[in-house]
Formats: structure tokens, sequence, C-alpha cells
């Protein structure tokens, strides 16, 4: 069995060095909620050494409050936003010697366009337009999926460590109790279900089907470094390969 193992780079968290060595995946924050273009290029270097896969992650343009900020825009701005990004990130990793691999939303973009279609499809445009190799990367079973398809983009379906779910699979959102789950056991066992069994205990106790094809490990927790080495610990164990 293999799994994507991917984090959220780039932002300012201070564990990327340590982090890289344990993903086959990094989504590289683009200047708007975070990061620069100084930045996305140490990040792409980094990348680069380690054999991980180079990924955009565009966000809103929020930055004090790190693009977790729900925003209305038209999908327009939303293509163009995207787009901005994307292209960006891709050239720098091209000056480099490298290529982009994949696209994931970061935050609050990417929360809205798991549940609107006319946002998922601005973003699917974006991507497409700039490269439509590019994979795209969205909260398993949700709308930012179904627009991959149908802009015949490959697209890789998400889940995450330590966030909790709703019945439908969507994430808890983090106003609400039981969004993080905070002990480290029970991440992990919830990961391990997820990708061997493709299934996870929402908040109200019943199962949600859930997709796994890569997983979402937080960079900017407190115990984010330790957690992902237990995590790979624990892949190791049960022959899981993590591969991009």
């Amino acid at each position: 069995m293999k799994i994507d193992l991917n984090a959220d780079l780039g932002e300012g968290c201070g564990n990327d060095a340590q982090l890289m060595p344990l993903i086959s995946s990094a989504n590289i924050a683009c200047g708007f909620h975070a990061g620069d273009a100084q930045t996305m290029r140490e990040s792409v270097r980094l990348a680069m050494a380690h054999g991980v896969a180079i990924g955009a992650h565009p966000g809103f343009a929020d930055r004090e409050n790190f693009g977790r900020t729900a925003m209305q825009l038209p999908p327009e701005t939303i293509y163009a936003e995207t787009l901005y990004q994307v292209g960006a990130l891709a050239a720098i990793a091209r000056a480099e010697g490298g290529r982009l691999a994949h696209v994931k939303p970061h935050g609050m973009l990417y929360n809205q366009a798991a549940k609107n279609a006319a946002l998922a499809d601005a973003i699917a445009q974006a991507v497409k337009d700039v490269d439509a190799s590019l994979i795209l990367v969205g909260l398993a079973g949700s709308e930012l999926i179904r627009a991959g398809a149908r802009y015949r983009l490959a697209t890789r379906e998400e889940v995450f460590a330590d966030r909790g779910y709703l019945a439908d699979g969507a994430l808890v959102p983090r106003s609400e109790p039981g969004a993080l789950i905070e002990d480290d056991d029970e991440a992990v066992s919830r990961t391990l279900m997820m990708v061997q069994e493709g299934r996870v205990r929402s908040r109200d106790g019943t199962w949600a089907t859930v997709n796994a094809q890569t997983v979402c490990l937080h960079g900017d927790g407190a115990h984010a470094l330790a957690f992902a080495r237990r995590l790979r610990e624990a892949f190791d164990a049960r022959q899981i390969q993590v591969s991009a």
C-alpha cells in the first residue's frame, strides 16, 4: 500500500527543514495568506533537495488572519488570484530546474471550494490554464474533486490526520468543538483507519466514508514534528509506503 503525505510549508512556521524529509509532497504558500517570493524560492530548493513533490498552496489575500476568514468573492476573482499565485510558483520552480506537480488551495479558500461548485470550477480552470498536467488536491468527496474531473485534471483526494469530521465527510469548522484532534494516539489511529479502511468516525459517532489518497500533516502545530515522526513510524510498521 502507498500513501502520499503532504504538509503546508513556506508559511513561516520554522519546521520546514525538519518536516521536509518526512513527507512526499510540499504545499508551498504563494504570498497571499503567507510567504513571499524569497520564501517560495527557498522552499522549492528545499523540496528539490529531498525529492519532495512541489505544490502550490494558493489562498485568500488575508495575511492578518492566515487565510482563514470567509470571503464572498466572485468566481472571476478567484480564478485570477489562483492563476496569479500558481503561475508565480510554477515560474520559480522552473527557474530552479524543477517543476510544479500539484495545487492545493489553502484554508478558507479550500473549505469554501469544497462546498461551492462555482468557486471550485474557478480554481480548476485556473490550474488547467497554468498547466493541464497539474494534480488538483481537494477534500475527499468534495466539489473541488468533482471540478477537477469536469476540467479533466488529475485529482488527489485528501484526508486530515488531526481534524474532526462531520457525518457527511466535511471537516468540523475550526470554530466548533471537535475541530482538532489533539491526542496523538487518536490522530494516528484515525489516520490509519482512513488510509486502510476508507472510513473515519465522525463527531456524532457515525462512520463517514473517505477516499484517502493523500494525508495532510499540519506543519504549524506545537508538536508537528514529533507527530510527523510518529505517523511515519506507524506507516512503516504496516508497510505503507509514503510516496507522491
